[in-house]
């Protein structure tokens, strides 16, 4: 059963019709589930029950992508370029979120990562205690896998959806 928190701000914090036709191909050659199975009235949800992103036929994002767009540009995207297309500082996550594990992504969130070698230097700082990221890490998730599927260009989206009662809820008791 889904509760009111996020599943991503959960885990983490404890250690609307689908995407396009050509996206879900995309992704599904990937490896990844991006079709949405539910929703909870906040957000929608892969079979597995992992978020996923809502992009009706029109192109209108759903708030959770969003609102994961404006949490990426004001969180993450100096250091992993914009609109995940990654730096030379560090990778592309519109690639990563692809390959990676939802629970490894909120992992590396929360925890942070650094690996340290003779050819190569990988640092992340930790943002387990930054509600600013914790959140919305499932909203930048979403945002990321959008990005990553090929069913969000690149820029802000034109259309979104607007912000429900129910996510402004959630939102506000997380933020407190």
């Amino acid at each position: 059963m889904k509760t009111a928190m996020s599943l991503g701000a959960m885990a983490a914090l404890a250690l609307m019709a689908g995407a396009s036709s050509l996206a879900s191909a995309e992704a599904a050659a990937q490896g990844a589930d991006v079709a949405v199975a539910s929703t909870d009235g906040i957000r929608s949800y892969n079979a597995e029950e992992v978020p996923t992103f809502n992009i009706a036929e029109d192109g209108t994002v759903d708030w959770p992508t969003f609102s994961g767009y404006r949490r990426y540009q004001s969180e993450c995207h100096v250091c992993h370029g914009p609109d995940g297309m990654g730096s030379t500082y560090a990778p592309p996550l519109k690639d990563s979120v692809m390959r990676l594990d939802y629970y490894d992504f909120l992992a590396t969130i929360a925890n942070g990562k650094q690996e340290v070698g003779k050819a190569t230097t990988l640092v992340m700082p930790a943002f387990g205690t930054n509600p600013n990221v914790m959140c919305y890490v499932d909203d930048i998730w979403t945002y990321l896998r959008a990005r990553g599927s090929g069913a969000l260009d690149r820029g802000r989206p034109a259309k979104r959806a607007d912000k429900t009662p129910e996510y402004a809820e959630v939102e506000k008791t997380c933020m407190e």
